[in-house]
């Protein structure tokens, strides 16, 4: 794998994304108009992430010894409208284990999926399934809040320990939950930080904010309404599932906001992003990390030309070893959350390959982890919250989601 110094490549992409932002203040040329006043600036993508030197990978030493039993299990959607986040997930997963079990020939660790949908109302049975199975000792997953938050006890109960690579509504770790750990960022850092790269990186003086009825949604939609200040011009909720949005739509246009911020999934802001553009809007459409996805662009098709993202998490695909080795796997780049579902994994089989085999020592193991990952370090506090966030930009850029660099410092 890569060994290069992670302080290296953070300091190189804010540096370009601080020159952005000062070519911005006289962008032309390649800006796009909004549809109130100003333009959207032309923010260069950075191409590569460094990564950092001391990575934790999950090869180990190759000495590690376990029971043939010994199970992993990833826990959230497989199908539904969100699939591909968590097929993301699982991938990561995935190709972890694999790499840990060919260089661990005496540690052969099992590894077993469970569908939710994505759906909170579905997810208490596979979870309740997974947590009666004694070979599972540790979860990654789930991987949306809402779900979380309608299992979160039932984990707490059987003292299995679960790391989500994505669910990120604050409220979360504010359970006294001890088995739940957040393995990026939350809302009350990103919703600051979407709101900063709405104002001062695009430029924004007007901005509008859809959220959905997600628990992400509305708490994202929160933390983002109150960082936008005087700048937000007007609110509207939608509902998961909806495919017209034509009423918003007319509250939007009447607004004639710089940019609009989606609070919720790809599944709704692809639609939403196509009737919009339609209907003449041409500012910035803004989605966090449930909209950053291919998927969006595959749905929305050149409605999603002046698309940007916010996320807790790094692009994987600019990983050259890790991407080579996703890619070799699965026939597809790296997707959001796929680093950070490898990352996941790995913290649970170096646990397990020093010998921390049971679902008590697995989760002590976590609560003191203290090491780098391929994406970040890797360090909790006493609730499940990274010591460390780190928040990024992405646009959309020739038909591909390009990264941009650090936000919101």
């Amino acid at each position: 794998m890569m060994r290069k110094k992670a302080v290296a490549g953070v300091a190189a992409a804010a540096a370009l994304l601080l020159l952005a932002g000062c070519a911005n203040q006289a962008s032309t040329g390649t800006s796009t108009s909004g549809s109130s006043s100003g333009s959207i600036p032309d923010i260069p993508a950075v191409t590569s992430v460094e990564t950092p030197k001391n990575a934790v990978l999950p090869a180990g030493d190759g000495k590690g010894t376990c029971p043939a039993t010994t199970t992993i299990a990833y826990i959230g959607a497989e199908t539904g409208p969100n699939a591909q986040l968590g097929i993301n997930i699982f991938n990561g997963v995935q190709l972890a284990i694999d790499q840990h079990n060919k260089a661990n020939p005496g540690c052969q660790v099992q590894f077993k999926k469970y569908d939710t949908e994505g759906d909170p109302n579905k997810a208490t049975g596979p979870v309740t399934q997974a947590v009666s199975e004694a070979d599972i000792i540790g979860v990654v997953g789930l991987p949306f809040s809402g779900e979380s938050k309608a299992t979160g006890n039932i984990f707490q109960q059987q003292g299995l320990v679960h790391i989500t690579p994505s669910a990120t509504n604050p409220g979360l770790t504010q359970n006294g939950w001890t088995t739940f750990f957040r393995g990026l960022g939350n809302d009350a850092q990103q919703g600051p930080a979407a709101a900063k790269f709405l104002t001062d990186t695009l430029k924004a003086k007007k901005v509008y904010l859809v959220q959905d009825d997600s628990d992400y949604g509305i708490g994202l939609a929160g933390t983002t309404s109150k960082g936008l200040g005087s700048a937000l011009v007007g609110t509207d909720k939608v509902t998961t599932g909806q495919k017209d949005f034509s009423a918003t739509i007319s509250k939007i246009m009447n607004a004639k906001p710089d940019a609009v911020y989606y609070s919720g999934y790809y599944a709704e802001a692809a639609p939403l992003a196509q009737q919009l553009v339609s209907k003449g809007f041409t500012g910035a459409f803004v989605g966090p990390d449930g909209v950053k996805d291919d998927q969006f662009i595959k749905l929305a098709g050149d409605a999603s030309k002046n698309a940007f993202f916010t996320c807790p998490c790094i692009p994987g695909e600019l990983l050259t070893d890790f991407s080579k080795q996703y890619t070799d796997a699965f026939s597809a780049a790296p997707g959001t959350y796929s680093i950070e579902g490898y990352d996941a994994a790995t913290v649970l089989l170096s646990g397990i390959d020093k010998g921390k085999q049971t679902r008590a020592d697995l989760l002590a193991w976590v609560t003191s982890y203290d090491a780098d990952g391929l994406a970040k370090h890797l360090k909790w506090d006493k609730t499940g919250e990274l010591e460390a966030p780190t928040v990024y930009g992405y646009r959309v850029q020739d038909g591909k989601i390009a990264y941009i660099g650090p936000i919101g410092k």
